[in-house]
């Protein structure tokens, strides 16, 4: 039985050419970039010449480019130290309700130390409103932190609207980039974003690795206490190797190359939907299928199969896809993404999967998972 991998959002294997590059720079470039002899200056070279291919992709200088473990810590480090740096200017916070747990739970950590957040809710296409995010503004905002791109359903967030709005505010303005870095056009000078968080394991890179963007003149005290690595910003020892195999993935996502991966993507998702409904199946999309979405990730409500029981044939079937919902020691808990889409109440919490693509996805590999859904949901219906 051959296997075919369809969480891409969850994780992505390391491109060819991106192992080569960890593997020659274990090999030739190990030393500590801190250190002043031969060994040093060359892995510091190779640190700062990455550094400068990543700040390009998204429009930002070299020295505003802070490496990290990966998005967890970017988005841990960028919404606690902006709230502690910042709250002699007050101590409100401004995110929202399908965030990623890695902005939710540092927010509601700060909600015990005192400070307000207020959680915008979503329509059922996963997106904010803009007035409710100018009613949520008052003259305690200090942070505002909204994803670029959700990592369940796939919508994606008016990122230039909120950055032109609180150019008159002293809010700083936090994205979590992670699902959208790789596959949109980012740019944090035209969209006036303070801070972006990445994870370099998203886009065929290695695992516990990414960037936190901020901005020139976005001040606070390292996350991380210890040495001074990163200009004071990030202590520990920088993991060379890794940054060098993060940047050969940046370097292969050309505009061009995020164009055609987001056409493929959205291909497949009317491939699935289409094909689908032709075999008779009841699906619905949660969120839209939409140009400008992020086509990597199709949600999907599968009518009257709980989530867990597709998504246990499907890997029995060989096929890797996610559940609708998180799995925390064996106990399925709703998709808090999908309930604030849909509500408590909604079916579509308990009978969703997502399926997300990736570079090494093919279009017969697609019509696989087609044909074997369709097969599950009338064994199952027979049942």
């Amino acid at each position: 039985m051959s296997e075919v991998y369809l969480d891409n959002a969850a994780t992505t294997p390391m491109l060819p050419e991106v192992r080569q590059t960890l593997v020659d720079s274990l090999e030739h470039s190990w030393g500590n970039a801190s250190t002043g002899y031969s060994y040093g200056r060359e892995a510091k070279r190779l640190l700062e010449d990455s550094r400068h291919v990543i700040a390009q992709s998204i429009n930002a200088l070299d020295s505003e480019i802070v490496f990290t473990s990966g998005g967890s810590e970017s988005d841990n480090t960028a919404i606690v130290q902006t709230a502690l740096a910042r709250q002699k200017l007050g101590k409100h916070i401004i995110t929202t309700a399908v965030e990623h747990e890695a902005v939710l739970r540092p927010c509601q950590h700060l909600e015990k130390l005192g400070f307000k957040v207020t959680y915008l809710p979503v329509d059922e296409h996963g997106v904010i409103s803009l007035d409710d995010l100018k009613a949520a503004l008052d003259d305690q905002t200090i942070l505002v932190s909204v994803m670029m791109g959700n990592n369940e359903v796939g919508s994606v967030m008016p990122i230039h609207e909120i950055g032109e709005l609180l150019q008159d505010h002293q809010a700083w303005f936090h994205t979590d980039a992670v699902q959208a870095y790789g596959l949109l056009d980012i740019d944090v000078k035209r969209d006036h974003i303070d801070m972006l968080s990445t994870s370099a394991h998203k886009i065929n890179g290695p695992k516990m690795l990414g960037f936190l963007y901020c901005r020139q003149g976005v001040d606070f005290p390292s996350f991380v206490k210890g040495g001074d690595q990163e200009t004071k910003r990030r202590a520990g020892t920088e993991n060379v190797p890794g940054i060098a195999a993060f940047a050969k993935a940046v370097a292969k996502l050309t505009p061009e190359e995020k164009a055609h991966r987001q056409q493929k993507y959205n291909g497949f998702k009317h491939q699935i939907v289409d094909g689908l409904r032709a075999q008779g199946v009841d699906v619905a999309v949660n969120g839209m299928i939409a140009p400008d979405n992020l086509n990597h990730v199709l949600n999907l409500w599968i009518k009257g199969i709980p989530t867990e029981i597709m998504q246990a044939n499907l890997d029995l079937d060989g096929f890797a896809v996610s559940g609708g919902s998180a799995c925390t020691a064996g106990n399925v808990e709703p998709s808090h993404v999908l309930t604030a889409m849909y509500g408590a109440d909604s079916p579509r919490i308990k009978e969703s999967i997502r399926i997300s693509f990736g570079v090494m996805n093919t279009a017969e590999q697609i019509d696989d998972l087609v044909a074997d859904i369709a097969k599950i949901v009338k064994r199952i219906q027979k049942g």
